[in-house]
């Protein structure tokens, strides 16, 4: 994925007019298969097909690993292995119009503290990433939102290494320390995680305004996070996390760079969930619509460049610039996420079929040094759209970020500077997405989805037409394999 500007050319000359947000994504969420004591196969499979016996059943395809599981469960060790792939294209607007393949090998090992050594509430992860295939969104689609949260540069790398301690009664509070991606616990919604395009995992402040777009998938940073729970309805995260997930020259290539000169990033988050975790319900009641309820603030402490002048006030679009850019010093946003159920059915059996509804909205009044001010997600997910498909999900979202003033200021002042130049002037892009998880198998999901934008790069020009990119109607498939 592009980290540099985003230039377009003119008649004989190449401007940059925005910075280039290296938009980051949320990959599926990665389930770890427990096969200690859980009811699941505990011996060595029956030769080598053994694996197949059960197969429809099994929460990964291929059980126990030929014993591999039952083995490592011996020393408290758990390993998921997941495969995503996915084929996007575009069939109008963009600057081309194609299909890609992408995909994303996703690997973790977890182990227990207490199952190893007898001490209660530790944790240590370490997980892996294989990026693989193209990237439409660069390739055709010139878009700040881009289309698919696995999509990046393709790298094999090492994503989380962290160690997690559970402490005080009923672990109401836990410590983690070590290489960390912040979408895995913050600004997340349930509901979102849904959807293919990149935005409903990692937002777009976030992606478009931290360094390096900050550490989310596929980047990571060391750091150490709290959590604690003062009531069960109330949670509170917290974390201190090196500035930038890469070194001073933007590059982190395997994830083992464990950069420390980058500043520092603060982030803390509120979070209220109803019903919470032991509330009781009586016989006559019904059963109570669940939410949950999010607010939080980052602050970097990094100098930050001024999208539209440089130090000595001057546009950097005049041919007197020296290009470069004025610095301030820190920045930060606010942000509040809803997870909302709307309604759920209230026939005997019927307990998973429910509408919900989610919205995600972040923004920041620092529009000099920030390229996209304001982002907003929302939607609503179906589950057991179908009767009896209780595992399907149905949803319907949109996204949305502004691009700020200041990047518009520049767009403005490039004009003005190159008379009979054709320069827009950025504002907003919007999406929509609508997608059907349908579950083969406890392992296996196939996800057919279609996005449409509006504006793609909120007025970004293409340079087959010298004009703005024409809206761009997306068609994908999506499929997920828990090995």
């Amino acid at each position: 994925m592009p980290r540099g500007g985003l230039f377009f050319a003119l008649p004989g000359i190449c401007l940059m007019v925005c910075l280039t947000p290296p938009v980051l994504g949320a990959p599926p969420v990665l389930s770890i298969p427990d096969l200690s004591d859980n009811g699941a196969p505990s011996g060595v499979d029956d030769g080598i097909f053994g694996f197949t016996n059960g197969i429809g059943k099994s929460q990964a395809m291929l059980g126990s690993m030929w014993g591999v599981r039952p083995w490592l469960s011996q020393y408290g060790v758990s390993f998921g292995l997941q495969e995503t792939s996915e084929v996007l294209g575009n069939t109008s607007g963009g600057v081309h119009q194609s299909f890609d393949y992408d995909g994303l090998t996703q690997m973790a090992l977890q182990l227990d503290t207490q199952r190893v050594f007898g001490s209660y509430g530790g944790t240590f992860n370490i997980s892996a990433l294989q990026i693989h295939g193209r990237n439409l969104s660069q390739d055709n689609l010139g878009i700040l939102q881009t289309a698919s949260g696995i999509e990046g540069d393709r790298a094999t790398r090492l994503w989380e290494l962290w160690y997690d301690q559970k402490f005080l009664d009923e672990d109401r509070l836990d410590v983690k320390i070590g290489q960390q991606s912040l979408d895995q616990e913050f600004m997340g919604s349930i509901n979102a995680n849904l959807f293919v395009n990149t935005m409903f995992g990692w937002p777009m402040v976030p992606s478009a305004d931290m360094p390096s777009g900050g550490p989310a998938y596929p980047l990571s940073a060391l750091g150490l996070r709290a959590r604690a729970r003062p009531s069960d309805s109330l949670t509170f995260l917290g974390g201190i996390f090196n500035g930038s997930p890469t070194n001073r020259a933007g590059i982190n290539t395997s994830g083992t760079g464990f950069p420390l000169d980058g500043g520092v990033l603060a982030i803390a988050e509120l979070q209220y969930a109803y019903p919470s975790l032991g509330s009781m319900v009586s016989p006559d009641e019904k059963e109570p619509l669940s939410r949950i309820y999010k607010l939080g603030v980052w602050y970097d402490t990094q100098n930050f460049a001024d999208l539209a002048v440089d130090n000595s006030g001057l546009s950097l679009a005049a041919p007197s610039s020296d290009g470069n850019p004025l610095q301030h010093h820190g920045d930060y946003s606010i942000y509040a996420v809803a997870d909302q159920m709307l309604w759920h059915d209230e026939e005997p059996g019927e307990a998973d079929h429910s509408l919900n509804f989610f919205t995600r909205v972040m923004g920041t009044p620092q529009a000099d040094r920030n390229l996209v001010d304001f982002s907003l997600n929302a939607g609503f997910t179906l589950h057991e759209p179908i009767e009896h498909r209780d595992d399907d999900t149905l949803g319907v979202g949109m996204g949305y970020a502004h691009v700020s003033s200041r990047a518009a200021q520049l767009d403005q002042a490039t004009g003005q500077f190159n008379p009979g130049a054709h320069v827009p002037v950025q504002g907003g892009e919007t999406f929509v997405e609508v997608t059907y998880q349908y579950q083969m198998t406890p392992w296996w999901i196939v996800q057919p989805d279609f996005q449409y934008v509006f504006n793609p790069g909120a007025g970004t020009v293409d340079p087959n037409t010298n004009d703005r990119i024409r809206n761009e109607a997306i068609f994908g498939l999506r499929t997920t394999i828990a090995f």
